[in-house]
């Protein structure tokens, strides 16, 4: 058996054979991507990478073998098509994608909708964002506010989209594949509840506490200590505001932000009651053009996958090729098939980077579906 030293050396002398060779095979990848893009031709052809993958593969003369030589050449042609696709960057040949930059969002005669009710933390983001006086009207459910900004009847929608304790709101994340509305904009709100009573009431005196199912969760280590109170669920905050108010019963409370108790004139007889410090909800602002704000720096976006080993990890590694920054993602079922899932990816960028740009043409061609969300 030769010395650990003779076998490092031999180890050393394949892998520079190794190096010229694939340098070799990248010159010969630039040449091709010349020539498809002299002659239009799209750089991902599954057929053909599919074909070339089984042929390597048979020449495998052990198990171990065929299945690191099948990842060697899966991932010697992913970098092949990262090649090709950096040179129809240069070539001018990625052409433009479908949204137009503005330095700044229309605001006059604009018209706001918001899911909820008067004194909703939604409300509130909506006033963090476009001011106290705007035009604004309400709307119960998620779809009916995508629907209103569709259809026309809004400009803009303000909308939860992930809580930092509860997680995503996955019914907003289907509706933007649903529907023909775009993210512009966002606002991180910080989650504060009260504890909050008609005026004259009194601690001594709740017995029992209205809130949506969260903001009772959110508070339950306070709750907890008042074993005496009777918690009720209902549709949100603001409504559990609302109901103290209207009820005008001194042994009634609700959980709600200091925004709802301001709009509905109650008295605070609990701050800070959540045992998160740091819980916020992020809202986006979503409209029905495909615009951006040209100093954007986030992108969002969604796609499905092949249903087979590795194409996820394949698909992603086009973030790491172009230098960007990947900061969130979310999947979610794909309705209709079963174990098969949508990713939705936040990234670092603008659609006019030349990096975006490479990055999302090589998602396209090998993602199913894949669709942007918005640059905010």
């Amino acid at each position: 058996m030769e010395t650990m030293d003779k076998l490092v050396e031999r180890l050393d002398e394949i892998d520079e054979q190794m190096t010229t060779l694939f340098e070799e095979r990248m010159d010969v990848c630039e040449q091709v991507a010349d020539y498809k893009i002299k002659n239009g031709l799209k750089v991902f052809d599954k057929t053909k990478e599919t074909a070339k993958l089984r042929s390597v593969v048979e020449k495998g003369t052990t198990e171990l073998n065929k299945k690191g030589i099948k990842e060697l050449y899966e991932q010697l042609m992913a970098m092949s098509r990262k090649l090709q696709y950096q040179k129809l960057m240069e070539a001018g040949a990625l052409g433009r994608l479908p949204f137009i930059g503005f330095d700044e969002l229309e605001m006059k005669g604009i018209r706001i909708v918001f899911q909820g009710v008067e004194g909703a933390y939604s409300e509130a983001a909506m006033e963090q964002y476009f001011g106290k006086n705007s035009n604004n009207f309400h709307v119960a459910t998620f779809r009916e506010a995508m629907e209103a900004i569709e259809e026309g009847a809004a400009d803009y929608a303000v909308l939860p989209i992930e809580n930092s304790t509860a997680g995503a709101v996955d019914q907003v994340y289907d509706l933007l594949v649903e529907f023909e509305n775009y993210i512009v904009g966002e606002v991180i709100l910080p989650i504060e509840h009260m504890l909050v009573g008609v005026k004259g009431a009194a601690l001594d005196d709740i017995r029992k506490v209205y809130s949506h199912p969260q903001g009772l969760m959110q508070s339950a280590k306070y709750l907890d200590d008042h074993r005496e109170w009777q918690q009720i669920s209902v549709a949100n905050t603001a409504l559990a505001a609302k109901k103290v108010l209207d009820d005008q019963d001194t042994s009634q409370a609700a959980v709600c932000s200091e925004h709802a108790a301001e709009l509905y004139g109650l008295e605070i007889l609990a701050r800070k009651i959540n045992f998160e410090s740091d819980n916020s909800t992020r809202f986006i602002i979503v409209t029905n053009q495909k615009i951006f704000l040209k100093d954007a720096g986030k992108i969002s976006i969604c796609f499905e996958v092949p249903h087979e080993s590795g194409s996820l990890y394949h698909l992603l590694s086009h973030f790491i090729y172009n230098d960007l920054n990947m900061t969130k993602i979310e999947s979610r079922p794909v309705e209709g098939r079963r174990f098969e899932y949508r990713f939705f990816v936040d990234f670092e960028g603008n659609l006019a980077d030349p990096a975006v740009k490479n990055a999302i043409r090589g998602l396209r061609e090998e993602a199913l579906n894949l669709k942007i969300l918005g640059n905010y």
